[in-house]
Order: structure tokens, then sequence, then C-alpha cells
């Protein structure tokens, strides 16, 4: 019968594969007699491969209502921040803690221009908690018309968003009026974000029948997310422990272990202060929350801190003009400027351990006071939980 042209290249290839492989692997039948057997016969075991798994990134776009009924949901906003820091850089995935993102933006304000949809962007994704912090301090409440549509398709188009699909990404919505106002529909832009992989959470300041009637939930179905109510109107309300005044303490000490380089270093480490204060205001609770995220990895300042900086290259920061560096390091020779910059990193390093210790002193000892409180309807207790359960189902692991 005669061999086709395909059958014959096949054959020809089959051949040359056998002729190029190691003696070891072309045993003949009369070999395989004069052994113990073919099946004895020892393969390669195949080299393990260590797979290098990139930091796992978090990214959280917050949509907040300024308009004239909100100023609860803001004051909530800045009292809260700190503990979803906390909450999400807990977990683990793939062994590793995640770089988390935050951007804010403001909606339904009359003080924003009517051709942008009263939608404005207050601070990208970025990791400068601090920054985010700032600006949050910084929204004030007036009348407007709410978007909902529209400040997430406003995110989704202007927002660095990850391509990697491992990645965590998430808007989370709040406000009071229907979801269904503006021109862009919500349905669209939840279209959109569900195309993204980005998960959309909906948070009605209100009770919860009318923010189904006025489809919330219905929002936030459509993307993957959670519908959540809270009483915006609902205060935060702090349990004192033994270990306060010593975080907060220790939190003072830890400033003195950032040194501040270029243009914005001075500028940073000041808003690092004001940060502080603006945190101690609210109460005692929120500022021992924001200690405890300066303890954590998610607190990143390589942009204007010098440690931080040498931690991620230390040989650009070896390589920094002196007009870049701070007075107490300028006329420094190599060697002594890494002296300075490796004290300073493992004194941070000494009392942020502390702090955490403390910290884990601190949430037991008011855990079991919190269950003889009535559970309340703010951030804390539906927006930081649903957000972490959401983490856990994309992979990531908490104690």
């Amino acid at each position: 019968m005669a061999i086709s042209k395909l059958s014959l290249v096949s054959l020809l290839a089959l051949s040359t594969i056998a002729f190029q492989l190691p003696a070891a692997a072309q045993i003949s039948n009369s070999a395989c007699e004069q052994t113990k057997g073919c099946e004895d016969i020892k393969k390669p075991e195949p080299q393990k491969r260590r797979v290098a798994y990139p930091q796992p990134r978090i990214q959280i776009a917050l949509l907040l209502d300024t308009s004239n009924s909100m100023d609860g949901l803001i004051d909530q906003a800045k009292t809260q921040l700190w503990t979803l820091v906390n909450e999400l850089g807990e977990g683990k995935k793939s062994g590793q803690s995640p770089i988390i993102e935050i951007a804010l933006y403001e909606y339904g304000n009359d003080n924003i221009s009517i051709s942008k949809g009263y939608v404005r962007q207050v601070v990208s994704l970025t990791t400068d908690l601090d920054d985010v912090s700032e600006k949050l301090f910084g929204l004030r409440t007036d009348g407007g018309q709410e978007y909902a549509g529209q400040v997430i398709m406003t995110s989704l188009d202007e927002l660095e968003w990850s391509k990697n699909p491992n990645d965590m990404k998430l808007i989370i919505i709040a406000g009071n009026e229907e979801f269904t106002q503006g021109p862009v529909s919500y349905e669209s832009a939840c279209a959109r974000a569900k195309r993204g992989g980005i998960i959309i959470d909906t948070i009605h300041c209100g009770s919860e029948q009318t923010g189904i009637d006025g489809k919330w939930r219905a929002g936030a179905e459509c993307a993957g997310g959670i519908y959540m109510t809270i009483d915006q109107d609902e205060k935060y309300v702090h349990i004192p422990s033994p270990y306060d005044d010593d975080i907060i303490r220790l939190n003072k000490e830890l400033n003195g272990t950032y040194i501040g380089y270029g243009a914005q270093g001075l500028i940073a480490k000041e808003r690092q202060e004001v940060q502080d204060s603006n945190a101690q205001s609210m109460s005692t609770g929120v500022s021992l929350k924001r200690a405890k995220s300066k303890a954590s990895a998610s607190y990143r300042n390589e942009s204007w801190d010098l440690v931080d900086a040498y931690k991620m290259d230390k040989d650009k920061v070896m390589a920094m003009e002196e007009t870049e560096l701070p007075e107490e390091l300028k006329g420094k020779t190599p060697i002594e400027r890494a002296a300075f910059i490796e004290a300073k990193q493992a004194e941070r390093a000494a009392l942020q351990t502390e702090i955490k210790d403390l910290s884990q002193k601190q949430a037991a000892h008011i855990a079991g006071k919190r269950k003889e409180m009535s559970e309340t309807k703010t951030l804390d207790n539906v927006m930081v939980s649903a957000v972490r359960k959401q983490a856990a189902g994309s992979g990531y692991k908490f104690k």
C-alpha cells in the first residue's frame, strides 16, 4: 500500500527524533532482556520549577457621595480608612502580603462642574495612605445630583486598573439617592466593570428596602459585588484599653525614623504628622488603628522617605545627588550614609514590632466588650467585613 506524503514526512520526523535521543532512551529489546526488565529503568525525574509569584495587589476605588446630607458618611470614611487597610493587610496570597492601592472619588457635589457629571477624582490609585487620609479630611459636602453610573464609569476610564487577573480590583460606592440617576446607566457601567474583572460593592445610606427599590442591590449584583446598608449618622464608639497610651507614644517615636528626601520630603513628613492629629481628632480608637497601619507592610513611603526608598532600591539611594539628601546626610561618605539609614531601619523595625504586639493585646482586650454592645450598621461593621470576605474568595488567607 502506498505511503502518503504526510505519512512519509511523519515517519522521517520520528526517525530523526529517535536518532537524537540519548543512548539511555534507545534501549533495544535485547538490552531490556539482559536487564531486570524495562519497567525498572529509571527515567530522569523532571526538575521542580520554582514559581515566582508577583506580589499580589488589591486595588480599591472609594466613590463617596458628598451631597448635602452626607456628612455622616464622610466622617465614617475618615474613621474606617485605617480599619480597612489593617484588615486587608493581614491577608496573605501565595505567602505574600498585598500591595494595597486606594483611589478616592467624590460625586453629587454642586462645587463640581455639571459638564463632568458632578464627579471629581480626588486621588488616583496610590499606596500613599497619608495622601488618601489628607484628601478625605478635605472633603466638604454640598448639594448636587448623584450620578452613580457616571462616577463608576469615570473611575473605570481614568484609573490604571491592573491587567493581572489574580489581582483583586474593587469599586465601593456609597450614597443615598437612587442608583439610576444620570446620563450613564448603572447597567452599562457594571457591565464594563465586569469585563475588566472589577467587583462593585454598593453601600446605601438608609433603609435596606429603600436601597433595594433604588437599585443599589441591583448595582452590586450585576458586577458580582455585595449590597450593604449603613446608618451614616451612627458614631464610632471607642473602648479604652490599658495599651492605648503606649501605642500612641510608640507611634510618635515611629515618626522619628522617617527621613524625608527630595523636593517632597519635608512636605510629606509634615503631612504624616498632620494625619496623626486628624486621626486623634476623630477618636483615640482611630488613632490606634492608624498606628497599627503604620506598623504594617501596607504603609509604604518610598517616594519621600529615605528608609523605605533604601529598602526598595539601595543602589538608587546611594547614587542620589547631595542636593536630594536631607541635612543629616549631606557631606557624609557612602559608608556613613548607609550606616545612618540602616540604623533608622533597625529602629523602625523594633518600634513596629512593639506596636504590632500591643495592638494584638488591645484587640483581644476590647473583643469581649464589643460582643456585649449591640452591633451597629457602620462602615467597619459592613464594608470592612464584606471586603475581607471577598479577599478570602480571591485566594487571601487570614489568621
